[in-house]
């Protein structure tokens, strides 16, 4: 894989094709409990996002990575020291003026990594990727893993809703940056089972209204690298599952 920053522009020109996948990681900056940081989600789309290009490659595709986005909607979150939200409207309007780029310069496909969950950031890549698809000349896919089947292939905390900062994001950032755990603080933290997808359907607007004072769902301290190395691969695999079929779709196979 390579990594369209690190590129000069003539290699940018020759990276570009029908069968090239430009993978944007998408994140945020928001708080993760008092134990991992607040670019969590950003390190999780990055693994992501690799995983992902390794198993595209491994099928003849070409992938690219471009650089992370950073900055989104996190309303959820703002109530804690750090978090830095966005609206929803300019995350749309981020990821279809990105779009329009990719496929004017001759991309095949944009796959979006996404590892942030706010139900503002996630309707505002469902907004973008709806416009994508009416007026850009690139496909897109977009693997929304709080959605069917997606959600099925993940972990049980995972599929539980208490899922932030937990088990299941703890032990992928342990695989990936550990330096980055604050450790002894992660395993002192009690557990928290309760459900953030549960809060947002009984329509609670932040961390705090549901149930996670200290911005944590789930069970950090049962977290560990072997179990982010497996979810890893599987978030990889989603994304190149996503992919392929998109570009099946439009003939990017052929």
């Amino acid at each position: 894989m390579r990594s369209l920053a690190a590129m000069t522009w003539e290699e940018a020109r020759d990276a570009a094709g029908p069968r090239t996948v430009a993978i944007l990681p998408v994140g945020a900056i928001e708080a993760h409990g008092p134990h991992l940081p607040l670019e969590t989600d950003v390190i999780i789309a990055g693994a992501m996002a690799r995983a992902g290009a390794l198993h595209l490659e491994a099928i003849g595709l070409r992938a690219l990575l471009l650089p992370p986005l950073t900055y989104t909607s996190a309303d959820f979150a703002r109530g804690f020291p750090g978090t830095l939200s966005l609206r929803p409207g300019t995350v749309t309007d981020v990821i279809v003026e990105l779009a329009a780029e990719l496929g004017r310069q001759g991309f095949g496909l944009l796959a979006i990594a996404n590892a942030h969950l706010d139900p503002g950031h996630l309707a505002a890549l469902e907004g973008a990727v709806d416009q994508i698809r009416r007026d850009s000349r690139i496909a897109v896919a977009f693997p929304n893993l709080a959605t069917r089947p997606w959600a099925l292939r993940l972990s049980e905390e995972f599929r539980s809703g208490a899922c932030h900062a937990g088990q299941f994001e703890t032990s992928i950032v342990l695989a990936e940056r550990p330096e980055l755990v604050r450790e002894a603080t992660r395993a002192a933290l009690p557990g928290n089972p309760a459900s953030l997808s549960r809060a947002i359907r009984d329509g609670k607007g932040s961390f705090e209204e549901a149930g996670g004072p200290r911005a944590y769902f789930g069970f950090p301290a049962d977290a560990t690298a072997a179990e982010g190395r497996a979810t890893i691969e599987v978030l990889g695999e989603i994304l190149a599952e996503a992919a392929r079929a998109e570009m099946s779709t439009v003939g990017g196979q052929r």
